[in-house]
């Protein structure tokens, strides 16, 4: 019987949140992705209809467009990404004991595409955020472009979380009453980043072509834009990982591991292949028994579990550990 995995990309496989690493190419960049981050938590916290987590990677094309950033831009920080400690060893690990092997990444097409290439998931098995960006460049009028440079230096007064209520309120006029009308707004629109309910689906898609529940799969995530996978195969009796995760995906997931290196989880999926959910949780709850090791092997039985604290703080280091400024964002 074949087993089933899905990895979100960013954390798991790669250190590197891409959408940050792109708008680094231009100045000033990186805090405008931090604030519109925040944004991105608040209405995924708030759950407002028909917004999903991870939808930053919308919201940012404006900018994306306006700064000229092309799919070229995208494939060369994807050649330059580094991999998480341990993935290629995992990945071929699986693959040659016959597991199917997936990824479900918000990241931008171009940069999943290259990244899970690298580690030899076929592309079929790859679910991630379609963006046209060279088709949008010649979409953006004069009036656009002020209308954003305006935004990003009302944006540059604005501190995450010390500035919530501002932040929400200034972005909640651009995003959706000042931009809607626009090209920038249009090309926005055209952008559906897979987070959220929208990698639920893309698992539930991957599911239905191989006829397997949830109940047979593991997925791994770290961050807002995976919970809702997590909590989907953790209540179908699957087997939900968050891996140097934050506080809003470890609440949601069957298991943890904090770690520098992914390939840790190499006995807990052997124990998961062998006896499935039973045998897999004797081998985390001995493991967490016996403690992590300086920076790996930190491992938690989270089912059912209500304090969280102790775990989170675990996490949150390794998190930025590995993935560095990234591991500060939602």
């Amino acid at each position: 019987m074949a087993n089933y995995i899905a990895f979100d990309l960013e954390g798991p496989l790669s250190p590197q949140d891409n959408a940050y690493e792109l708008m680094k190419l231009f100045p000033n960049g990186d805090r405008i992705f931090e604030v519109i981050s925040r944004y991105d938590d608040l209405l995924a916290l708030e759950e407002r209809e028909g917004y999903e987590p991870g939808d930053t990677l919308s919201l940012i094309v404006p900018f994306l467009v306006l700064h000229k950033i092309t799919e070229a831009d995208i494939v060369e920080l994807a050649a330059e990404a580094r991999l998480t400690g341990g993935a290629e060893k995992l990945i071929s690990g699986l693959q040659y004991g016959g597991w199917k092997v997936f990824c479900i990444s918000t990241s931008y097409a171009p940069y999943a595409r290259h990244i899970t290439h690298k580690l030899g998931i076929y592309s079929h098995n790859v679910a991630s955020t379609l963006l046209p960006i060279d088709g949008f460049h010649q979409a953006l009028g004069k009036g656009d472009s002020q209308l954003i440079e305006q935004a990003e230096q009302d944006i540059l007064t604005m501190r995450p979380y010390e500035d919530d209520n501002r932040i929400k309120q200034y972005l909640d006029d651009f995003f959706w009453q000042k931009l809607p009308a626009t090209d920038a707004g249009r090309a926005m629109r055209q952008v559906e980043p897979v987070g959220g309910r929208r990698k639920v689906a893309a698992l539930e898609r991957f599911a239905a072509k191989y006829e397997e529940s949830l109940s047979r799969w593991v997925v791994i995530g770290d961050s807002i834009t995976d919970f809702r996978m997590l909590q989907a195969v953790e209540e179908a009796g699957g087997l939900a990982i968050a891996f140097n995760a934050n506080e809003y995906a470890l609440p949601s997931a069957t298991m943890g591991l904090a770690s520098t290196f992914i390939s840790d989880l190499s006995d807990v999926l052997a124990a998961w292949k062998e006896g499935s959910r039973q045998k897999a949780e004797r081998i985390v709850r001995e493991r967490e028994k016996a403690g992590g090791e300086g920076d790996r092997g930190h491992f938690h039985w989270l089912s059912g579990r209500k304090d969280l604290d102790a775990v989170v703080i675990i996490h949150k280091r390794i998190r930025r550990l590995v993935r560095e400024e990234a591991g500060e964002l939602g």
